[in-house]
């Protein structure tokens, strides 16, 4: 039984717990949660969710089946996305937004590094006018975007000594073609950073 803290839906993720990353396993949600995502999809349907908010749906998971709170964020987005009540990339606020993850054989400073100094960063993003507002070496780094209506929150993982992930979530697009559009973009950009740390 999960206790009362463990009960409290948190806030909803601008995309699925693991932004940008490939799509959980149904496996894996089987684990985490009790079911496939399926069988959830078919008593969401049963409970009538398609008419009801982000928020009720995850309440609903969080309280009637005991779904940890991440979890039920990434069910309920999950199920936005599969009925049609949420388009690709769209955030819970209505916005949109898109989301890379990258390894790089590279020590996590290093790659922060590649971000956060202006040298570096053009190098391998030449083009991107970007204002870094703040970095937290060598774990985050938040920035306004070309002429400021958009904004990069960028995270670092290191992944032992040798090895790091960087996951790019580029946020306040206008619509779901600059969400494809983007996250092609960064996935062609991180692909050149790994390749110019690497070397």
């Amino acid at each position: 039984m999960l206790d009362r803290a463990d009960r409290q839906v948190p806030p909803a993720p601008s995309t699925a717990p693991t932004a940008g990353a490939q799509p959980i396993a149904d496996e894996t949600v089987r684990e985490r949660t009790g079911r496939g995502r399926d069988d959830w999809f078919a008593l969401l349907d049963t409970w009538g969710a398609t008419g009801r908010t982000h928020t009720e749906i995850a309440r609903w998971l969080v309280h009637e089946h005991e779904v940890p709170g991440s979890w039920s964020q990434h069910l309920t987005v999950a199920y936005e996305h599969a009925r049609g009540m949420r388009a690709p990339g769209q955030q819970h606020d209505g916005g949109f937004a898109a989301s890379v993850t990258k390894i790089v054989s590279v020590p996590v400073d290093r790659l922060f590094a590649a971000f956060a100094d202006d040298t570096i960063r053009g190098r391998w993003l030449p083009d991107a006018t970007i204002r870094v507002r703040t970095a937290t070496a060598p774990k985050s780094l938040r920035a306004d975007w070309a002429d400021g209506g958009a904004r990069i929150v960028v995270g670092f993982t290191a992944r032992g000594e040798t090895k790091a992930q960087v996951a790019v979530l580029h946020e306040k697009l206008p619509d779901s073609e600059s969400t494809v559009r983007l996250k092609a973009y960064w996935r062609e950009r991180l692909a050149v950073l790994k390749q110019v740390l690497e070397s």
